[in-house]
């Protein structure tokens, strides 16, 4: 019999200080399997960017891309990725600065964004790549386009446009420009190193994989080809440096032949390109692109002026542009248009400057051109130049616009026309948003 009215309960085994300060946690267990259903749609909210950059890819006419298929229904043969994915892919990619082909093939796998752009269509590298740079003119039939649709519904003027150019630098080195004696080395060794391939490939068909063997023929191939192209074009780039008077025997690159050395914003000199773009003042909607291989901006104000006339069928009124793009034969061209000119003159009056014919006050275009630009007037409306195309530079460079992966002056533009299409992307819908909070 107990003396008391409930069991004492026995006393616990001693531990020791130290297990008694292991904390008790729940520890990762990654090799336990879960099944979840999975929903592409909803991965995404409603206003996430890649939606609206999928709602504007759907709002435009692809039916150039879609042409270009060759698998048909009714026909053998694989069916093709849906353009409008490849589109979507790639301006959503420019909008978050991804600008390698390998990069968002990787995202395409791993990130929420691009795999509900994907929606459960696979897309390889090779396919991004390509898509990128060959459809140039169905590209910039889209730009032509959308802008065209934003005229038309009122929300875009061409009454003043800003125009300016940023250097971008190209992919090749400094140490790959040759002289034409270089080139013609080079060029000597390209095809020798081809002819070894076919005779490697002759004497030991088996000794390496199709595919391997194909790679190999492809880069002696192209490179043979870059260096035949730089010999090409030595020519005429001699001639332009006689004409500047530049000494020093002509240079042109065997990586990039449509390169130049230009001086870069931080004073450096490097390879690059030169790209143009030209933006409404007023919405900040590029609607002309150009690229070039010319280290100055003289002589780019006419030909963008000419190709906005050619897009929408109607010239700017106001063009704005910095003192690096005056020049006489543009002002009379510009002129001819209907338009006016607003950018800085240069100094006359500095007696270390040799006079042109430009500062000769008795042309009457360029008379007019000064005197507009010394009214209060004409320097208040130069001021809106600054304010828009060193905003659509900046984002422009903010989103990878710094150094191109691409080489050809032909593919380079279309890596630029991406960014001017990304940038309308956002600008077309700011737009619309405040035009419906206006009604």
């Amino acid at each position: 019999m107990t003396d008391h009215l409930f069991p004492v309960p026995e006393p616990r085994a001693s531990v020791s200080d130290r297990e008694a300060t292991v904390p008790r946690v729940q520890r990762a267990n990654r090799a336990q399997l879960e099944l979840r259903p999975l929903d592409l749609e909803s991965l995404l909210p409603e206003d996430h960017r890649a939606r609206l950059v999928w709602d504007f890819v759907q709002g435009l006419e692809l039916r150039a891309f879609y042409d270009e298929i060759k698998a048909v229904e009714g026909h053998a043969g694989r069916p093709a990725i849906d353009p409008a994915i490849l589109m979507a892919l790639w301006l959503y990619a420019t909008l978050e600065g991804v600008g390698s082909a390998r990069a968002l093939a990787r995202l395409c796998e791993e990130h929420d964004a691009y795999r509900w752009l994907c929606g459960g269509v696979s897309v390889n590298y090779h396919t991004l790549a390509e898509f990128r740079v060959a459809p140039l003119t169905q590209l910039d039939a889209v730009l032509t386009t959308s802008v065209a649709t934003l005229l038309h519904q009122g929300l875009v003027t061409l009454r003043r446009v800003a125009q300016d150019g940023v250097r971008v630098r190209a992919s090749a080195g400094g140490g790959s420009f040759r002289r034409r004696a270089g080139l013609q080395q080079c060029l000597a060794a390209a095809g020798a190193q081809v002819a070894a391939l076919h005779a490697q490939l002759d004497a030991d068909p088996g000794g390496a994989s199709r595919r391997e063997q194909a790679a190999r023929h492809r880069a002696a191939e192209e490179r043979r080809a870059r260096v035949a192209a730089a010999l090409a074009q030595l020519p005429v780039f001699e001639a332009r440096r006689r004409k500047a008077r530049v000494k020093g025997e002509a240079r042109l690159s065997t990586t990039d032949p449509d390169a130049r050395v230009m001086k870069m914003a931080d004073g450096g000199y490097r390879p690059a390109f030169n790209a143009q773009f030209m933006t409404t003042t007023e919405s900040q909607i590029i609607v002309g692109v150009a690229v070039t291989n010319a280290g100055t901006d003289h002589g780019q104000l006419a030909p963008m002026v000419d190709q906005v006339g050619r897009r929408y069928g109607q010239t700017p009124a106001e063009i704005l542009a910095d003192g690096g793009f005056v020049d006489f034969h543009d002002l009379r061209a510009v002129a001819a248009t209907g338009g006016q000119v607003y950018a800085p003159p240069q100094n006359s009056q500095d007696p270390t400057r040799p006079q042109r014919p430009l500062w000769n006050p008795d042309d009457a275009v360029v008379a007019e051109w000064r005197q507009r630009m010394y009214t209060p007037a004409g320097q208040a409306r130069y001021r809106l130049r600054a304010a828009t195309s060193e905003c659509i530079n900046a984002q422009a460079r903010n989103r990878g616009l710094r150094q191109v992966l691409v080489r050809g002056l032909q593919r380079v533009r279309a890596v630029v026309l991406w960014y001017a299409l990304a940038h309308n992307v956002l600008g077309a819908a700011r737009l619309r948003t405040a035009a419906a909070t206006a009604t």
